[in-house]
């Protein structure tokens, strides 16, 4: 399979086609053990795409294979204090278990720093489980490094306080 067979847009979910592909891809990272290892809840399947749809600075990106939906990213429009620059933070990325090893990855990883480029962001950020070492490897390939100002400060962590 060649990159060019790997198509990467924008998705539109205001319709049924990209919404239906993207929750059946994140539906795919989120029963994988690194993503919790069980299903979107029914609830979050209905408000979902109209939520994203709505949010402003939301990007969807679908990698598709002929008319099979093979990768998703989806980012969020952030803002650097230090930069005084927009910022993307990828939230969700994921390849679907039958097309790993073909490049959708890398494809779609550099659409979404063309998407961050064209809007004049400074960086793009994300999170990654410790124990993932596909995506970590995949991730250092396309640029990504620990966060850090200083050496001498540490590299920075990613905490979270669960409100519900």
């Amino acid at each position: 399979m060649t990159p060019d067979s790997i198509q990467v847009r924008l998705a539109d979910l205001s319709t049924s086609s990209d919404a239906e592909a993207m929750l059946l891809l994140l539906d795919s990272y989120a029963t994988d053990l690194m993503g919790g290892g069980a299903p979107l809840r029914e609830d979050v399947r209905v408000r979902l795409p109209g939520d994203l749809h709505a949010r402003p600075g939301t990007l969807v990106l679908i990698a598709w294979i002929e008319a099979a939906p093979a990768g998703l990213a989806i980012a969020f429009e952030g803002y650097s204090t230090f930069e005084a620059r927009r910022l993307l933070n990828l939230h969700d990325f994921v390849v679907a278990p039958s097309f790993r090893g073909r490049g959708v990855a890398r494809q779609l990883l550099s659409a979404l720093e063309g998407a961050a480029r064209e809007r004049d962001c400074c960086k793009i950020t994300l999170e990654v489980l410790e124990n993932n070492g596909r995506a970590r490897g995949i991730y250092a390939q396309a640029g990504f490094a620990g966060y850090e100002l200083d050496p001498a400060a540490g590299k920075a962590l990613f905490l979270q306080k669960k409100l519900s």
